[in-house]
């Protein structure tokens, strides 16, 4: 597996879904955006260059309409996402004198924005250099009125989270995530990306960073690394995510006045944040792995440009970092051909006040964390051991966001891996009878991919067991009156399950 298998084929055949969705989100946010920004301009309404997205007639693929995607060669090098400037006025309010001014200018035209941009294929100097311009419409010095740790909800769209009142670190589980479809098919199974369980602590919290600090110790760039050019996006990120803990668990998170030193009262650990880059803050404080990328100024395609990732299979961030999208899913079968036009406009329009959210599924021996190519683990998935019991199967979860931030434009793709027991299904209704379906009768191709061969004698049976003692108990009910057995299909809950919060909150103890 390669960085296609953590997004990968199901991310890619969905995408002309997700754009549908993005784009009418994104043509009413800029009808907002238009009018606020001419209000205050005092001027007409006839649409001026700018930092929003292209006009509604711009269609790349009209220059080649009648042929295939990959034919069209599109531009994006004058396509800009939705900017988040109108929100400046806000944030000025409570700035000093001088910053205010500067934070209320006036919005640059799209020929600052591609002459003037901020480069992101060599080192900047923001405190130094020459004021440039990132792809949401935000110049550095407007960047330098912010400071550090500005209002990243007010300047995303994106709210932050309510503290948890029934957190306790050493009983917290992550939400119990199924995410079984049926029929089974390559399609995005996307959901609204909810702003509280951004990132989620549990109580296995100390021993995964523990274990990615050894993981990075022994393997360096193969699971962090960042290339000229991401330094603006990568202190962004650390800083909403630093927030993102103080505002969630603000008994055990916090920042100094400063603003310089984080306290993890779970590690018993304070962080001079100015000391080290931000992805090692990252590393040490916060458990889930982030790959970022970057549009980039001459050709407005996006490049995989910086990255924490821990819990890979089959590849690393060494082989992947400073490829463009296409590159990076060469080896999925039509990409080219099907995919990457609606890939990269997705990409180029997507708004940063609409974070989606998604999970894929495998099943392991064990639970691999990570697992470069020529791992000895891997052979484990070549057999069927003989002696292989349920106890020894996990269902292994990556629950995947995606989400532009607000001031670099770039986007991010977090992950985190999630292991459970497959004994947990037994008492989960329908779950058993769910994922039998799948492993039975699911398309021989899809099936190969997933890669669950190699647990299916010590599973399937398992699960047909609990299957039947469900329907004694009475956990699963017809489909309808008229027929006599559940039929299977994606259940309502999904990708969780009917009763899913009293067991999840009966394991954490209240």
């Amino acid at each position: 597996m390669d960085l296609l298998n953590v997004f990968s084929t199901q991310w890619m055949l969905g995408i002309g879904l997700i754009f549908l969705l993005s784009t009418i989100t994104a043509l009413t946010f800029n009808k907002r955006q238009r009018d606020a920004v001419l209000k205050r301009l005092r001027v007409s309404r006839r649409r001026a260059s700018g930092a929003s997205t292209p006009p509604r007639s711009f269609s790349p693929e009209k220059k080649n309409s009648e042929g295939p995607a990959d034919t069209a060669s599109p531009d994006y090098a004058d396509v800009f996402c939705p900017s988040r400037r109108y929100v400046l006025p806000k944030l000025a309010e409570s700035a000093s004198a001088s910053n205010k001014e500067i934070l209320i200018g006036t919005e640059p035209c799209k020929e600052f924005l591609r002459k003037d941009a901020l480069p992101t294929t060599r080192s900047y100097d923001l405190e130094n250099d020459h004021p440039k311009y990132t792809p949401t419409g935000f110049s550095t010095e407007e960047i330098k009125a912010m400071g550090d740790f500005p209002a990243y909800d007010i300047l995303s769209g994106v709210p932050l989270p309510q503290p948890y009142a029934n957190f306790d670190p050493t009983k917290a589980k992550p939400r119990p995530y199924r995410p079984f479809r049926w029929a089974y098919h390559q399609t995005m199974s996307l959901s609204k990306m909810e702003p509280e369980w951004w990132l989620e602590v549990e109580n296995t919290y100390v021993s995964r960073v523990n274990e990615r600090k050894e993981l990075f110790e022994r393997y360096g760039k193969m699971v962090l690394d960042y290339l000229p050019g991401s330094e603006l996006v990568c202190k962004e990120l650390m800083e909403i995510c630093l927030q993102f803990y103080c505002a969630r668990y603000p008994k055990h998170f916090s920042l100094s006045t400063d603003k310089q030193t984080f306290h993890n009262g779970l590690l018993n650990e304070d962080t001079d944040i100015k000391s080290m880059h931000p992805l090692h803050v990252l590393l040490n404080n916060v458990p889930e792995d982030f790959a970022i990328v970057l549009r980039n100024e001459n050709d407005g395609m996006y490049y995989f440009r910086a990255g924490v990732v821990c819990s890979s299979l089959g590849w690393n961030v060494s082989t992947k970092i400073g490829m463009q999208l296409k590159e990076i899913h060469k080896p999925i079968p039509d990409y080219k051909e099907k995919m990457s036009f609606s890939m990269d406009r997705y990409f180029s329009k997507m708004p940063t006040n609409a974070p989606i959210q998604r999970g894929s599924w495998g099943l392991e021996v064990g639970s691999p964390l990570f697992m470069p190519p020529g791992d000895p683990h891997e052979k484990l998935r070549d057999m069927q051991q003989e002696n292989l019991t349920i106890e020894d199967c996990n269902l292994r979860v990556d629950w995947q966001t995606l989400r532009r931030l607000p001031l670099s434009a770039g986007i991010v793709f977090n992950f985190k891996a999630l292991f459970t027991p497959v004994q947990e299904f037994r008492d989960e209704p329908y779950i058993p009878a769910l994922l039998l379906k799948i492993l039975k009768d699911g398309k021989k191709s899809l099936m190969e991919y997933k890669n669950t061969w190699h647990v299916e004698h010590a599973c399937i049976p398992e699960l047909e067991k609990y299957a039947e003692e469900q329907v004694k108990k009475g956990l699963v009910v017809p489909s309808s009156p008229d027929e006599e057995s559940w039929t299977v299909a994606t259940l309502q809950q999904s990708p969780y399950f009917p009763g899913w919060e009293e067991k999840w909150h009966r394991q954490q103890g209240f």
